[in-house]
């Protein structure tokens, strides 16, 4: 079972490859450093609350849910 920070990673890199944009125009886009799209894909990173939902906005998401979408609690 892959951890939340895993899922979380798997999703952004899902949603940004379905958007048809680079770490660095999703980076642009959310007014973020590349560096730190490419650690949260890496799950080098976890991000906090206001950065998923920035995510999501540049990703054109209408659901910041659907980037910890099957985040499980155990």
């Amino acid at each position: 079972m892959a951890t939340a920070r895993e899922q979380f990673a798997e999703n952004l890199r899902q949603e940004r490859d379905r958007a048809g944009l680079s770490q660095e125009a999703l980076a642009d886009a959310c007014d973020l450093h590349r560096t730190e799209i490419s650690l949260l894909e890496r799950s080098k990173r976890s991000p906090r609350l206001e950065t998923i939902v920035t995510l999501a906005q540049g990703l054109g998401l209408s659901d910041a849910c659907e980037l910890v979408r099957g985040i499980r609690i155990s």
